[in-house]
């Protein structure tokens, strides 16, 4: 699947103008992971880009989701190391330990996405441009930092050998650059 075509299947199960965003962030977040770990940047960014699929189908229920994003792709014949990967991002609903690369910095790159606009939303401009490193750690550091962000997933990045200061970083700029289609 091209990436236009992803992104006409993303609007097919996707009304959220939000969720279209945080979905545009975690493309750009993965495509950078991969270019710096040297990884399969069209993969892993097509892992990003459709890794909540299912999310309105689902209600976001931590119980299912991603598993009808699975069959989805799967009817589809997408690549099965995508269809892994975004099986297990959600741990709730997956029934085994993530195991590669990719299922690491999946989790972790989707889920940073949704701290750093968390973050974003708390300056006056509300854009990802402002953001520094340190108040995205320190808000990961809080107790109720953000809800529905799992601070356990965005350690995932050390899975793959990233420092989360390094990991932060990577992400902040991966979103800025991609910050018009963000409204952020």
């Amino acid at each position: 699947m091209n990436r236009e075509s992803a992104i006409d299947l993303l609007h097919q199960y996707i009304n959220s103008q939000k969720m279209i965003q945080h979905s545009l962030a975690s493309e750009a977040v993965m495509r950078q992971l991969a270019v710096h770990l040297d990884q399969d940047v069209d993969l892993w960014a097509m892992a990003g880009l459709l890794h909540d699929l299912d999310v309105e189908i689902t209600n976001a229920d931590p119980k299912t989701h991603g598993r009808e994003t699975v069959r989805i792709l799967t009817e589809l014949g997408e690549d099965p190391r995508m269809i892994e990967a975004i099986g297990a991002h959600n741990e709730d609903s997956c029934e085994r330990q993530r195991e590669t690369m990719l299922e690491h910095a999946l989790a972790a790159g989707e889920t940073i996405t949704g701290l750093i606009t968390a973050t974003a939303l708390v300056y006056p401009d509300r854009k990802v441009a402002s953001v520094k490193p340190k108040s995205v750690i320190k808000r990961m550091k809080e107790k109720a930092f953000a809800a529905s962000v799992k601070r356990e997933n965005i350690l995932e990045c050390e899975k793959i050998g990233l420092p989360i200061e390094e990991f932060v970083v990577l992400a902040l700029n991966a979103m800025t650059l991609i910050h018009h289609d963000l409204d952020l």
